[in-house]
């Protein structure tokens, strides 16, 4: 769904409250009044989850493809007695993230009304540059509710494609993902992971890997939102049903595995901020658990180390920069969780600092550098 920011609207009132000689305590109440209206409203104008249609994720491909990288297949190379590992390579997209997919088919799909009042995301930096991407392509103001522990590569991607930054802690962009409104934030709001459009966009790629690499057995996703998952799932259980899809996350931040031994959206009480910036929420958003339900068979959850041995295998092995986010999937396919094969490990990106990549693939087991 996509909404139009009301944080406009409440401004005006709490300035209209303020020339009229209101005390700051009524305004208070009057501005809290008024999100609460607004988020009624958007609670009863949410359009219903829905499953992703074959035909759907067709037209989106179309719809995108001047504008994203058909993304190369790759073996990884991981010695002997290792899983048979494929590396999708969306660290390739022009903004080095899968983001691009989904940003530009939500971005394309928009009415020529809602453009005119630009976009605004909520991002940790790679849904953020997508849709700053797909904006300007578009010729459409953009602004970004932006993590401000975001890597600096991925702000200055960011400002660097027009983008109006907002920076908030990890808690606040949470909380408004959750409530689909940012008060400073104006325009058509495009929700990184729980819009039709968007997942739809991600789900292009699902197309590609199976005619790419027909004989795949499984498919492993990192899960932030679960926006990535449900698109590539949605292709490929369309196509090939005996597939399996298995999701990803680090142990500080995995709710959709705990969401799944529970059997419903949960919360992830032990969350904790890690390299990993771009995937692990603190919560399974309800929505998007109905999306993922149907389509994903498994969750896996590796260590901070496990994962900083696939950024440095990729690197050694096919000359790969990831993102932990990218590298997630790599090193739950070296788990042997998800089988001998073959496994396509989606790199979702390589939005890293240089320097912070150095330094997290010169340490191994916590031994020191090597």
């Amino acid at each position: 769904m996509r909404s139009i920011s009301p944080a406009g609207s409440i401004c005006r009132e709490m300035a209209g409250a303020m020339a009229a000689g209101v005390s700051p305590a009524n305004r208070e109440i009057a501005a809290g009044t008024a999100a609460s209206t607004i988020r009624a409203e958007m609670s009863t104008t949410l359009k219903a989850v829905r499953p992703i249609e074959l035909s759907e994720i067709r037209e989106a491909r179309n719809r995108i493809a001047k504008t994203i990288v058909r993304t190369p297949l790759i073996r990884l190379q991981p010695g002997p007695d290792q899983p048979d590992i494929r590396l999708k390579l969306e660290n390739l997209q022009p903004i080095n993230a899968y983001k691009l997919r989904g940003a530009a088919n939500a971005v394309a799909m928009l009415p020529e009304s809602e453009r005119e009042r630009g976009v605004w995301t909520i991002s940790a930096g790679n849904a953020g540059q997508g849709v700053a991407y797909a904006a300007k392509q578009a010729g459409v103001p953009c602004s970004v509710v932006v993590i401000e522990t975001a890597p600096q590569s991925k702000i200055e991607r960011m400002r660097a494609l027009g983008a109006k930054l907002i920076p908030v802690p990890y808690d606040v962009a949470w909380k408004a993902l959750e409530e689909r409104l940012f008060p400073g934030a104006e325009g058509t709001f495009i929700h990184p992971f729980d819009d039709h459009n968007f997942i739809t966009g991600h789900a292009t790629m699902g197309l590609e890997i199976l005619e790419d690499a027909p004989e795949t057995t499984a498919v492993i996703a990192s899960i932030g939102g679960g926006g990535l998952i449900t698109g590539v799932a949605s292709a490929i259980k369309a196509l090939k049903p005996e597939v399996k899809v298995f999701g990803v996350e680090p142990e500080t931040a995995a709710p959709a595995a705990l969401s799944f031994e529970k059997g419903s959206p949960q919360v992830f009480k032990n969350w904790r901020a890690s390299f990993v910036d771009g995937a692990g929420g603190q919560s399974m958003f309800p929505r998007m658990w109905e999306r993922m339900k149907p389509v994903v068979d498994d969750y896996i959850v590796v260590s901070l180390d496990e994962t900083k041995r696939a950024m440095r295998l990729m690197a050694e092995k096919a000359r790969v920069i990831s993102e932990g986010a990218g590298a997630l999937p790599v090193a739950a396919a070296l788990t042997g969780k998800a089988g001998k094969g073959p496994i396509v490990a989606i790199v979702s990106g390589g939005n890293i600092d240089l320097d912070k990549f150095c330094e997290l693939i010169a340490v191994v087991n916590g031994l020191g550098t090597v």
